[in-house]
């Protein structure tokens, strides 16, 4: 079996593939679904967020690639479309890469908080859809410990500078006077809420909300001293923003270009910043032709939040250390995982063979044998056949000079002496046949 974590970010792959891979929450089920029932795939996760889609997977040997070009169908790409944006990791390294995405070290913004909260919604939605078992499960649970840690023994955490922070300051570059300023959110999420926090912390003079169920517009709106409006009425209030801030799970762009067209001849062409933070993007492209229109994406904030990382190095360095210590600790349970496997195996062989062996000294007894041949039977049969197959290996053993399998063997039946005896003399009748072996009752 292989571990395995494989995706894009906002590090490998632009904005426009991105969106095309981007996984609604409401169409995690069926994906999951989906990737499962493929063959070779045992158990799966999937993460999508605006800046990553990941795969985190345990596949059977020969279907390590089976997760990639699964993700490239779903996206309706060829795998060499898909192929160089990629990162893939195995096994230790698949768990060092979850723990980092969890506690913020591969996020745009250093430490930033919101991602703990989406690696834990993939790893309900998989729980959920049936879709994990027991390793990868226990990783995501060790996942969310450590992160917690990370933030409780490291300043990682601190002050922390979200998507939405970035996006209100560079909206302030833009338009220095916020208190002066219009803004249109689109939305009513995480993002958007948190947006909203901000431009009402720099006391904006208008704060509008649109969304496609009023009922959430209204209880962020009233939240914050907004206007809440339905979305079928952005077009007819978008010349009264002078910024707009979209973050919606719409598969298509909501925003298009004739209607920022028509809102700037309204505006007699005063500019209007636009601050796209979805993936697959909310606003068209296109709208960035447009004159005294500024068009940002997520992708345009790396700028800003610069700035903000080279602030907090020295504790993403503390919480490096932190993470290399526990993947250690769960490749240890990974590995003593895989020994319970051989273990139940050797128990049920040993479980069979002594069925057999009982069943075929019944039938001795049956047939008018004393008891005490049934039991000599039951005792040397069991012994031969419980004793072959390792005493055949110690043998090959020491016809090899593997040192190593002797020494193991000593260890593991706690029988020094006997195992140097049969290390001298592996033909000895010892080493084949344990005292008595020939009798058969």
């Amino acid at each position: 079996m292989t571990l395995l974590a494989l995706g894009l970010n906002h590090q490998t792959a632009p904005v426009s593939l991105r969106e095309k891979l981007a996984i609604t929450p409401s169409a995690l089920s069926d994906v999951l679904g989906d990737l499962t029932t493929q063959q070779g795939v045992v158990e799966a996760a999937v993460l999508s967020t605006c800046n990553r889609t990941e795969i985190y997977c345990r596949v059977e040997a020969g279907a390590e690639h089976l997760p990639e070009h699964w993700l490239a169908q779903f996206g309706q790409l060829r795998p060499d479309q898909l192929d160089t944006y990629l990162y893939r990791h195995r096994d230790g390294e698949a768990v060092r890469h979850l723990f980092r995405v969890a506690t913020g070290l591969d996020s745009m913004v250093l430490g930033e908080p919101q991602i703990l909260g989406q690696v834990k919604e993939a790893w309900q939605a998989a729980r959920a859809s049936g879709a994990l078992k027991t390793p990868l499960d226990r990783l995501f649970q060790q996942t969310f410990a450590v992160a917690k840690r990370a933030r409780t023994d490291t300043r990682i955490g601190a002050h922390p500078v979200s998507v939405a922070f970035a996006a209100v300051r560079l909206a302030q570059r833009v338009f220095s006077a916020l208190d002066q300023a219009t803004v249109l959110l689109i939305g009513a999420g995480d993002t958007i809420e948190l947006a909203a926090r901000h431009l009402a912390d720099h006391k904006v003079k208008r704060l509008l909300v649109a969304n496609r169920t009023l009922e959430h517009a209204q209880a962020l709106a009233s939240r914050f001293g907004g206007v809440a409006l339905p979305l079928d009425d952005l077009e007819r209030h978008l010349a009264e923003a002078d910024i707009v801030l979209s973050a919606t799970a719409s598969r298509e762009p909501i925003l298009h270009r004739e209607a920022v067209k028509q809102a700037l001849r309204q505006r007699r062409h005063r500019p209007m910043f636009l601050l796209d933070l979805a993936v697959p993007r909310d606003i068209e492209p296109a709208i960035s032709e447009l004159d005294d229109v500024f068009l940002y994406s997520v992708d345009d904030l790396e700028q800003v939040i610069d700035e903000n990382r080279r602030s907090r190095r020295e504790a993403a360095n503390q919480a490096e250390a932190i993470i290399e210590l526990q993947v250690e600790h769960y490749l240890s349970w990974w590995r003593a995982s895989g020994e319970q496997d051989t273990l139940k195996q050797l128990r049920q062989s040993g479980e069979a063979t002594r069925d057999a062996v009982l069943a075929r000294a019944s039938e001795l007894l049956a047939q008018g044998r004393s008891p005490q041949q049934a039991l000599e039977y039951l005792a040397h049969t069991l012994t031969n056949k419980l004793l072959h197959t390792p005493s055949v290996a110690l043998r090959q053993a020491a016809q090899q000079g593997d040192r190593e399998l002797l020494h193991a063997a000593a260890r593991l039946f706690d029988s020094s002496d006997r195992a140097a005896s049969t290390d001298a003399n592996p033909d000895s009748d010892d080493a084949q046949h344990p005292p008595q072996a020939r009798r058969t009752g």
